[in-house]
């Protein structure tokens, strides 16, 4: 993410040095699945739901929800005022910490930005994911 937020700055630099700030002081780490989303939670039958495609990565646990604001898709994901309640949801529901909750999002979407970017493919979810994390958290709706 360094090198994109390097080539393109604004909320790319600020999504780096979030990510900067979140590793250096990890919490409840453990093994994460690494890209949980939509996709990858499916329906076994009698085993129930799954989740498929681990990445088998070890980290802070609110890392794994932050890929959810981007999915289902770029209208669901940006629907207004959607962003706000499943903050809400998700960080009550995981019992995470709101404001760091929409750190990670917004460290996850600038990343998720920059693997499109390099790519050549257009980020312009994950980035309009990082501009509303960044709005929560800049106009104080994100106290815990």
């Amino acid at each position: 993410m360094a090198l994109a937020a390097r080539a393109h700055g604004g909320i790319l630099s600020l999504a780096d040095a979030t990510a900067h700030d979140l590793l250096s002081e990890p919490r409840e780490i453990g093994v994460l699945h690494g890209d949980i989303h939509h996709d990858n939670i499916l329906w076994f039958g009698n085993r129930g739901w799954l989740a498929i495609d681990p990445k088998g990565l070890l980290g802070e646990r609110g890392f794994d929800f932050a890929n959810l604001f981007c999915n289902p898709d770029p209208r669901t994901a940006t629907a207004p005022g959607r962003f706000a309640r499943q903050v809400g949801v998700i960080a009550n529901a995981a019992r995470l910490d709101r404001t760091r909750l929409l750190q990670w999002i917004l460290t996850w979407a600038g990343l998720s930005s920059a693997w499109l970017l390099n790519e050549g493919v257009s980020a312009e979810l994950p980035l309009k994911i990082a501009e509303l994390a960044l709005a929560e958290l800049s106009y104080g709706t994100a106290i815990a």
